[in-house]
């Protein structure tokens, strides 16, 4: 939060994009005065950061909305941050923070993460599954040029260290397997879900060292 160069001198608006069950809307709630709109597709998760958001004292500062991050009802210039965490590989990095861009006030900022190549080689295994997964996987250069081609001034860039990912992701995921099968009667469709993320893991424990997730900062111009 600190790299984001965030205003701590006043009120700001602020949008969480596919805010999940709210870890990054709760942080942004202690550590700044902001008024934040967190959006998820899924109603569960944002009755659980309700919930938190009460336990914590923040239910006045955050209203959650509930709708597709492709139909954003709000208007232009409306928030002076945009916060995207884990999340834009919904609709593409690009199609993201193009479509965003207008929501933004002039001089506002944008945050977001985006799975990002750390070399520009890799193993045949790791591209093949990341391109059939998620094309616009790419180096950081070409995100950062993607941003400057849509309005936006880069400003940092850096990536998630290792334990990000194990102990704040997968961990999680991996100990919610045995909850999902048995809610879902043990389907195949739950199955393969399940193998599908076992099979992601594994990946990322071989293959570390060649992709992380990449934190873009950048402001509207």
């Amino acid at each position: 939060m600190r790299l984001a160069g965030l205003d701590r001198s006043r009120r700001l608006k602020i949008a969480d994009i596919g805010c999940g069950t709210g870890a990054s809307t709760i942080l942004l709630a202690k550590e700044l005065d902001a008024e934040i709109t967190a959006v998820d597709f899924l109603p569960e998760f944002l009755d659980e950061l309700q919930t938190r958001a009460k336990e914590n004292g923040l239910a006045e500062r955050i209203t959650t909305l509930s709708c597709s991050m492709e139909a954003l009802p709000f208007s232009d210039e409306e928030f002076d941050v945009i916060w995207s965490e884990g999340a834009v590989y919904n609709m593409g990095f690009e199609a993201g923070v193009s479509a965003w861009n207008r929501f933004l006030k002039p001089g506002g900022k944008l945050i977001v993460s985006e799975i990002t190549w750390l070399s520009a080689t890799r193993p045949l295994e790791l591209q093949s599954h990341w391109d059939g997964e998620y094309p616009e996987i790419d180096v950081a250069s070409a995100k950062i040029g993607i941003l400057e081609q849509h309005g936006y001034c880069p400003e940092a860039y850096f990536y998630l260290p290792t334990h990000c990912w194990i102990e704040s992701y997968y961990r999680p995921i991996q100990s919610r397997f045995d909850a999902f099968l048995e809610r879902h009667g043990q389907s195949d469709q739950a199955k393969a879900i399940v193998e599908a993320e076992k099979h992601e893991i594994a990946l990322y424990e071989k293959y570390r060292d060649f992709y992380s997730y990449g934190v873009y900062i950048a402001k509207k111009i």
